[in-house]
This record gives C-alpha cells, structure tokens and sequence, in this order.
C-alpha cells in the first residue's frame, strides 16, 4: 500500500481556497491535477540544507549526481556536522563542490554544530521571517535556500519564493503572457493566494512540466 504524504496544513482547503481566489489557478490545478509535494521533514536541517547548497545553480540531473557523491563520503551513515568538518576539502571537490560551495557546506556544518542555525523542534517555532533572517547567516544561503527550506522541509504553507526562476516561468505558462514577471508583479498577484502561497508555488512549479 502507498503511504500517503501528511502535510502539517489541510490540502483540501488550500486547494479549495486558491480556486475561489484566483480561476486561472483553478484551471492550472485542474491541468496539473492532485497536489503532491514531497516533504524533506525526515533530514535534520543540515542535512537538508546541505542538499540545497549542492543543487545551486545547476541542474537536476548534474545536482542530483553531485549529490550523490558528497552522500558517499558518508558510508553507513547519515551526514551531520561533525562528519562533514571531518572530511578533506580535496574530497568534497572531487566529489564535485566548487571551491565556494565547499566553503559553504564547512560553514554551515560548523554553524549547525554551534547551533547558529537551530535544530528541528527550535526552527518549527520560530516564524518564516526569523528562520530567513537565521540562516543567511551561513555563507552561501540566501533568501531563496531559506524559503526552499520553509516549503520542503518544515511543510510551512504561505511561501511565495519570486526569486525562483521555476516560479515565474510557470507564471508565464499559466497565465499566458509572453514573458516571466518581474517579482513585484509576481508578490502582488500572489496576495491572492495567502495563506496557501506555498501551494500556488508547487502548481506553479508543475505547469513547467505541461
């Protein structure tokens, strides 16, 4: 039996409120069909934020493959700080790191490891706004890794990420204009989906794949 995905939000409700609010989202969800984000929930945030600075700036396949090297640098075990602090930066290159982003990972281990960025439980309790502000203290996280965390990991439901390329070229496609918005425009329109604006985004995200 499959085990169905449990979101710390009601799906119903939200898809019921971005059809009320806004048609052409009515009709991408239609086209997109039942919503199906997969939560991250089961990493630990540096493990989960490890992946995110992997997955900068490439594509999936190349990230995906990247990835799964640095993983391996871990045999039998699950990543944390202290096993990443504890690996040569040589290693973590050829694994497939730029040079920055193995600044970056050392980072934010030695960050975790110092509780600069919080466990699970302390960052489930904290609003949107201060987990953003927290982890751009780690080189190489910025607003977008923020929010990335926020959708996929703690499941927190109005996140709206105007940065993400995926986004607005979903905008594009479901709404028929020529372009990607710009992000004011994509913020302003998004209102209309508070407080589901994580949900508008994974359809958004969808409509790149019709």
């Amino acid at each position: 039996m499959l085990k169905t995905q449990k979101y710390p939000y009601n799906v119903d409700r939200a898809v019921s409120t971005l059809r009320r609010n806004d048609p052409m989202m009515a009709d991408l969800i239609d086209r997109v069909g039942p919503y199906n984000l997969k939560l991250r929930d089961q990493k630990t945030p540096f493990q989960a934020l490890l992946q995110s600075i992997v997955y900068q700036q490439l594509s999936g396949k190349a990230a995906k493959s990247i990835h799964g090297r640095v993983l391996n640098l871990f045999p039998h075990r699950y990543p944390s700080p202290s096993r990443l602090m504890s690996i040569r930066d040589t290693e973590l290159q050829a694994a497939g790191l730029s040079r920055a982003k193995v600044k970056a990972v050392n980072d934010l281990a030695a960050k975790c490891a110092d509780k600069t960025v919080p466990h699970s439980q302390t960052l489930k309790r904290m609003p949107d706004e201060e987990i953003i502000e927290c982890l751009q203290k780690v080189r190489g996280i910025g607003v977008w890794t923020a929010e990335m965390l926020l959708i996929f990991h703690l499941g927190r439901p109005d996140v709206l990420p105007v940065g993400d390329l995926g986004v607005l070229k979903g905008f594009r496609i479901a709404y028929g204009l020529k372009s990607n918005p710009d992000p004011n425009r994509m913020r302003k329109h998004g209102e209309r989906w508070r407080p589901y604006r994580s949900i508008a985004s994974w359809y958004l995200w969808r409509a790149n794949d019709l």
